[in-house]
């Protein structure tokens, strides 16, 4: 069967390669002019990583495993608020893994063939009938599927016409500026893994190693207007945190402007009446935008790959809209709860004031076991 995959970001190629490993003849558009992913590093929960199992891509993630005794939130001074015990988490569930975008997108699209990806093919619109869909670009049609995939991103105009009445994307009011570097000499950055958040002005900042040699970081504070360049990001950050632990300073000055990123955090305005419509899925922050609070982007866009393999895994053309209405009804219930659970986790980490005391007082009081629990049953899909 001819599946059209729109969009090269790690969904949308974990999906291109399980469904050609299935038997279908797969074609991956990407609309950027070479097959890459920028940015810096990215957390893949375990729920994740079994979800690549089912792919056979686990390999790409799992020697990135991250191993330490406590992660947790803390105080901008590091000192503990909630403290899990990641070690038992990961003996009941598994491990997260911290791997490199770039990295992880190279190991992912390894197992493609040449002749599956077209990049700089914008793909604006589709245009479905009784027997398939017809895929348009700029400038006309560039394919006919029986199924389509759509997982254009964030952004994704493919969504908007499936859904026109949807509302769309909504900003959180949050800005995420992150970095990746070499581990400095002599700095102690181990006991710091986890978060830290500031109950003044709601900031957070996030740190975590990527392999022996490398860390990466991220910011989340208030934003006002638009989103600042790399340079005036950074510079905020540091006047902002000024007064955090140490190493937090020493981290954001010592990453080159290069290495750093800067984005308005949004998410959908409300969740997506279906994932499927006809001949159509969505997959990935297409389907299911959240904010990044719980780290589970990615790993449920892999959930979304490996269910429409296992869905699509011997379909024929006359069984697509129906095999897509199982994915719907498999992914939709879960990665909704996740967001709506993203966006309360966001909320709870940018209190202020009062609110924010009360909440430091109320995590210090939860058991370490009660925190791993709760962690465990995140992780678990």
């Amino acid at each position: 069967m001819r599946i059209v995959v729109v969009g090269a970001g790690l969904g949308g190629v974990a999906a291109a390669v399980g469904l050609h490993r299935a038997g279908h003849e797969v074609t991956l558009f990407e609309r950027g002019a070479e097959l890459r992913e920028a940015g810096t590093g990215i957390a893949i929960m375990p729920n994740g990583q079994r979800a690549l199992d089912e792919l056979g891509l686990a390999d790409a993630v799992r020697r990135h495993a991250m191993r330490f005794g406590h992660w947790g939130l803390r105080d901008r001074h590091g000192r503990p608020l909630l403290v899990t015990d990641a070690v038992r988490a990961q003996q009941e569930i598994g491990t997260v893994a911290i791997v490199e975008r770039a990295h992880l997108h190279r190991e992912l699209r390894a197992p493609l063939p040449a002749g599956v990806v077209r990049t700089a093919t914008p793909v604006e619109r589709l245009e479905p009938d009784l027997t398939g869909v017809n895929v348009i670009s700029g400038g006309g049609p560039v394919a006919r599927a029986e199924a389509v995939i759509a997982a254009d991103g964030i952004g994704s105009k493919l969504r908007a016409q499936l859904f026109p009445g949807h509302a769309g994307l909504r900003r959180t009011g949050r800005m995420d500026l992150r970095g990746m570097l070499t581990r400095p000499a002599g700095l102690a950055t181990d006991p710091l893994a986890g978060q830290l958040v500031d109950r003044r002005n709601g900031a957070m900042f996030g740190l975590f190693p990527v392999g022996e040699q490398r860390l990466y970081w991220f910011t989340d504070s208030a934003l006002h207007g638009a989103p600042p360049g790399a340079q005036e990001g950074r510079r905020q950050m540091l006047s902002l945190m000024a007064d955090w632990h140490p190493v937090v300073t020493a981290l954001i000055e010592a990453t080159p402007v290069a290495d750093v990123y800067v984005d308005a955090i949004t998410r959908l305005a409300e969740p997506l009446p279906s994932y499927a419509a006809g001949r159509i899925a969505l997959l990935g922050d297409a389907a299911h935008a959240m904010p990044p609070d719980l780290g589970q982007g990615a790993s449920q866009a892999f959930e979304d790959a490996a269910a429409l393999t296992r869905h699509l895994s011997g379909a024929e053309p006359a069984d697509v809209a129906e095999r897509l209405l199982r994915y719907d009804a498999e992914r939709r219930p879960r990665a909704n709860r996740l967001m709506r659970a993203a966006s309360r986790q966001s909320r709870l980490t940018s209190q202020t004031g009062a609110a924010a005391w009360v909440r430091d007082a109320l995590l210090r009081a939860v058991p370490s076991r009660l925190a791993t629990w709760q962690l465990a049953a995140l992780w678990h899909a």
